[in-house]
């Protein structure tokens, strides 16, 4: 069976993972996406810079691999583990929905509602229970050590590589120093160079000529097919005029220049021995920076898939602590954290007391106080203290494993600048191996003498390798991504980068983007002669225990309010709550009233004129007002405050707001909240009441993002719940809160890690900042093709000098690349 017909079955689309080895260019991955293309129902995707491969295709993912090999490069399929990350430690393990259904969405240290469980039993001493999976896995990082910084340098294809660059280099230094001077030419110093140089050409090299050789086979032109066919070129003119020429006669002199000219004699006694060990080795250590900075770009940047994730977790079984992989790990368990730890799973502390070191998932990098009731999230290390957490979700389900999925998937995507640079490389190599062989006619037509022919074609061979267009995306891509998991922002693809820089309108969601969307006291007018704690004594009482937002919110604020604590000692009989309007009951012997405005008038209570006022005024701000009437030492009943509550703004919202402004966007206000809540969250934070669309459904909001972007202007939604979810998927970019639901996460091109609406600024300037770097990495790649392709070609550039300039153009783009990781945001 062909692969095609193995491709072409009727299972549904699905999509593949492909490491891929043996590439060395932007030529290698067009020419894999190119050949993946033609086969029926398939779409490929290939990053030079991490190795990978996706493919979307509807049959066996062996068949793809087949054609890849086919093409002489190594592949294999990626298996996801149970973190959600490549070839974890363990595999993954079925989890069952979450107790509560909002648990496990990506909101870090949140109070959870309802009373933890404490009666988890901490195990009798520190090791009982300890299993020989108790030791660290070999190989597997442990807890504590995420913030080593990753060394390249073992990786063994990296080692591989310093080493031969090494040994090149001290032998090729001899050859170089010699020819370049006359006067330390000794008597047949010509054959020392030889004896040197052909283990440089043949073993430093082999991994250039079997790379070509392979890929010749498969008909297949890449880099390694410049370079190996320059340096073969040198070293067999070399060897051939020492053997049959008179290069090889004693006495001989040669000078090195940086501009080649013809030879009086032909050629015949001219050598390029410098040249093939110069290009081998400058190639070699070119490579060796470059890769050594891809692997720093991929991991030191933070894109790393595994860099704090933890092999194992300690699970309590009945009264033990047993020390288990974390894929063993299942929802509803209990696992226990100390300090030095990083959190396994996603959960809610249900005993204990910590400080949590958040970085890793926030940017923040003061550590968190934490107790039983609080939601934690994977990756996160706990600094001091101890807890247990109640696992909720787990392996590939945990936030962690989403944002480093988030990330991976980033990394394999291609800006449209790419594709085009790819295309070019895909068909630049063919076109150089041409231009070479006229620029060899030309100057053997033109009388100039073999050797200088041969320099000119070798100059042109090696200076036009295009691995640098290759580069240019990947790297600034991977740096980016790493820099912005850091910080706290996660990019979807290469795409958002080009969108983030025409964005001109900002729309936001209010509840939970720019309000918290949980409800907070926004104002108390009293009644003349009436004290705050007389107000906050009968709040306490009447509200302690009724389940309602407005309830909490009141609490909460008589718990911060002064005079509270003797106010605690109040207690509230018959109390009896009517829905939806208030409560009433009986506080320290007298009947009090608390609720809406129409529950105090039904109890016969006018509002005096103040109230009143304060009442009107707290709803035309869209706030909902309570009212507190209770009784005197005669049982009449009056009005004593009114209370407003209200979604609160974030504190730092209008920050945020200011900010958009001072980069050009204009920031607009989409709420299904009524007029009124929503002109006043507006004016709060510095909004233009003209750009305040209210009282729209959820699936109105995406109408309006239509309509915006009929008008001509690049928007930007951003928002936090699963109302937001179609709005976000259709604006032109869509910014998710990573406080909010995991359907809004995964509708959004951009998602903020934390609930800091400043986060929107830094993203779009983190993206915007990427594509420039992208931009001028392709820039240089091409103006050096461009200004170094005619040079070789007239006989103007040296082969020794061609081989370092050409890997000087890939160290320039890893380098610039790793700039990005300076970034830093406002905040």
């Amino acid at each position: 069976m062909t692969a095609t017909s193995s491709l072409s079955s009727p299972s549904a689309a699905r999509v593949t993972e492909l490491a891929v080895t043996g590439m060395t260019c932007g030529a290698c991955t067009s020419r894999i996406e190119r050949r993946l293309g033609k086969l029926e129902g398939v779409t490929a995707e290939v990053n030079l810079a991490t190795g990978r491969a996706r493919v979307t295709h509807d049959g066996d993912p062996d068949a793809i691999v087949r054609v890849v090999e086919k093409l002489g490069f190594g592949a294999s399929v990626v298996t996801t583990g149970a973190a959600g990350s490549v070839s974890s430690a363990s595999p993954a393990v079925p989890t069952a929905a979450p107790a509560v259904p909002h648990e496990g969405n990506p909101r870090p240290l949140e109070h959870a509602e309802g009373s933890p469980g404490a009666d988890i039993p901490a195990p009798r001493s520190p090791h009982e229970g300890k299993l020989p999976s108790l030791e660290a896995h070999e190989g597997s990082p442990r807890a504590g050590k995420g913030d080593d910084e990753p060394n390249p340098d073992h990786d063994p294809e990296v080692s591989d590589l310093r080493y031969r660059a090494m040994v090149c280099l001290a032998l090729s230094l001899p050859v170089i120093v010699v020819a370049m001077n006359s006067l330390w030419q000794f008597r047949y110093w010509q054959w020392a160079s030889l004896a040197l140089a052909a283990p440089v050409v043949f073993w430093g090299g082999w991994r250039f000529h079997r790379a070509a050789w392979n890929h010749l086979r498969h008909r297949s032109l890449t880099m390694d097919t410049l370079v190996s066919v320059g340096v073969l070129s040198a070293f067999g003119w070399s060897v051939g005029t020492l053997f049959f020429g008179e290069a090889g006669l004693g006495g001989v002199r040669h000078g090195l220049s940086l501009i080649p000219a013809p030879d009086e004699w032909g050629g015949t006694r001219t050598i390029y021995l410098e040249a093939a060990c110069a290009i081998v080795t400058a190639v070699l250590i070119g490579r060796y920076i470059e890769l050594r900075g891809r692997r720093r770009a991929m991991t030191a940047g933070g894109a790393g898939a595994d860099e704090r994730a933890t092999p194992d977790a300690v699970l309590i079984v009945a009264d033990r602590a047993l020390r288990v992989a974390v894929g063993n790990v299942r929802v509803g368990d209990h696992v226990i954290v100390g300090a030095g730890d990083t959190v396994p799973v996603d959960g809610v502390i249900t005993d204990g007391a910590a400080a949590l070191d958040v970085a890793a998932m926030t940017g923040e990098s003061v550590p968190v106080e934490v107790a039983a009731g609080t939601r934690v999230l994977a990756g996160t290390r706990c600094a001091t203290g101890r807890v247990v957490v109640r696992a909720t979700e787990v392996g590939a389900d945990t936030q962690w494993a989403r944002l480093t999925k988030r990330v991976q998937d980033a990394q394999l995507g291609k800006a449209s600048v790419q594709r085009l640079a790819d295309r070019i490389a895909g068909r630049f190599v063919p076109v150089v191996l041409v231009l070479a062989a006229y620029t060899f006619g030309f100057w053997w037509f033109a009388d100039a003498d073999a050797g200088f022919a041969i320099a000119a074609a070798m100059a042109v061979l090696v200076v036009a390798c295009p691995c640098a267009l290759g580069l240019a995306t990947p790297t600034a891509l991977a740096v980016a991504a790493g820099r912005g998991r850091k910080l706290g922002i996660l990019l979807r693809g290469p795409q958002v980068l080009e969108t983030s820089k025409k964005v001109s309108t900002v729309v936001l969601d209010k509840t939970g983007t720019v309000t918290t969307g949980r409800m907070g006291l926004r104002s108390v007018a009293h009644a003349e002669g009436v004290a705050d704690e007389a107000v906050w004594r009968r709040v306490v009482a009447l509200e302690t225990d009724v389940d309602h937002p407005v309830a909490r919110a009141l609490v909460e604020a008589a718990t911060a309010a002064a005079g509270v604590t003797s106010a605690g000692s109040a207690t509230a009989t018959d109390v009896e709550v009517v829905d939806g309007l208030g409560v009433r009951g009986v506080v320290d012997g007298t009947t009090a009233v608390l609720g809406r405005r129409r529950l105090v008038e039904d109890e016969g209570v006018e509002l005096p004129a103040d109230l009143d006022r304060a009442h009107r005024d707290a709803e035309a701000a869209g706030a909902t007002a309570v009212v507190l009437a209770w009784a005197d030492d005669d049982g009449v009943l009056a009005a004593r405050a009114v209370l407003a509550v209200g979604d609160t703004v974030r504190p730092t919202s209008a920050e945020a707001v200011a900010r958009m402004k001072q980069m050009g966007l204009r920031p607009m206000l989409l709420t299904g909240d009524n007029a009124a809540a929503a002109h006043a969250v507006a004016a709060e934070v510095g909004i233009a009441p003209e750009d305040v669309v209210a009282e729209v459904l959820p699936t109105e909001k995406a109408d309006v993002i239509d309509r915006l972007s009929r008008e001509g202007k690049v928007v930007a939604m951003v928002g936090d719940g699963v109302n937001d979810a179609a709005a976000l998927a259709r604006a032109d970019l869509g910014l998710a809160m990573g406080g909010g639901s995991a359907l809004a996460v995964d509708a959004g091109d951009l998602t903020l890690v934390g609930d800091d609406l400043r986060g929107v600024t830094d993203a779009l300037r983190l993206a915007r900042r990427t594509l420039s770097t992208i931009r001028g990495n392709l820039f240089w790649a091409f103006v050096y093709n461009v200004a170094m392709l005619p040079l070789a070609a007239f006989g103007l550039l040296n082969p020794m000098l061609a081989g370092a300039v050409m890997g000087i153009s890939s160290i320039f783009v890893v380098g610039n690349s790793l700039r990005l990781r300076r970034f830093q945001p406002q905040t």
